[in-house]
């Protein structure tokens, strides 16, 4: 009896957990890998960070599988321009994109030869060292840096190939109501609302990036377990996102 009691106890705590689980993913944080350069050199592939759901509300994409529970946003707070967010890609409402957001509702946004102008005024970039990205075999890929300073005052790298690669140059667009222009800070490798993401609607941002928690430099084959201790990167652990 005392067994079938204990075995009991044990399903109970295990149910106990996931259900704290789910609801901490839900409402509280989420985490999220970086899969691709395109926020060099905020974000490196294999950071992993923490999305804090509940800073802009809630929508059916903070429940898992996008449950369509929620309409619209419930207790929603609008973000600030320079946030890093994580949002349900417009095409699909399914895949996760990570991108800084450039572009508020009503913003009129523009990019002239590698210049990015909001509202009608350029934004103010200083160069900086150059940002040196090595792959696993040690060669190296060299981008222009600088600091950018957005209205408002945030400022954030950001990396640059040349100022004439093809999304350098855009026409200017007026950012609907209920909706934000997204960029990557490596802006020559980013797929955002310049290329193939467009707007991105409130509804579909799922919460804003907070921590790097772990990184690990994800160059050698999963099958070099002698080689994963070394790739950790400890520097970028438990740093704030910007």
């Amino acid at each position: 009896m005392e067994k079938d009691e204990s075995v009991l106890d044990t399903i109970k705590t295990i149910i106990y957990a996931i259900v704290i689980a789910i609801l901490i993913r839900t409402f509280m944080f989420e985490p999220f890998k970086i899969p691709s350069g395109s926020m060099y050199p905020t974000l490196y592939v294999g950071d992993f960070l923490f999305v804090s759901k509940y800073t802009y509300g809630y929508s059916k994409h903070s429940l898992p599988f996008s449950m369509p529970l929620i309409k619209g946003r419930i207790w929603a707070d609008e973000p600030a321009r320079g946030d890093v967010v994580v949002f349900k890609f417009p095409q699909d409402n399914k895949t996760d994109f990570i991108k800084r957001i450039i572009g508020l509702p009503g913003d009129k946004i523009k990019m002239e030869n590698g210049r990015l102008y909001i509202n009608g005024e350029m934004v103010q970039r200083e160069k900086i060292e150059d940002f040196v990205n090595r792959d696993n075999k040690g060669n190296a890929e060299r981008y222009r840096q600088y600091i950018e300073t957005l209205p408002g005052g945030v400022q954030h790298n950001i990396l640059e190939i040349s100022d004439k690669e093809p999304a350098d140059n855009m026409v200017e667009v007026t950012v609907p109501q209920g909706n934000y222009f997204v960029m990557g800070d490596n802006r020559d490798r980013s797929d955002d609302s310049r290329v193939n993401v467009g707007f991105v609607p409130f509804e579909n941002l799922v919460g804003k990036a907070r921590i790097i928690f772990f990184s690990h430099n994800t160059d050698d084959a999963w099958y070099k377990p002698w080689a994963w201790p070394k790739k950790i990167r400890f520097s970028r652990m438990f740093n704030s996102i910007k």
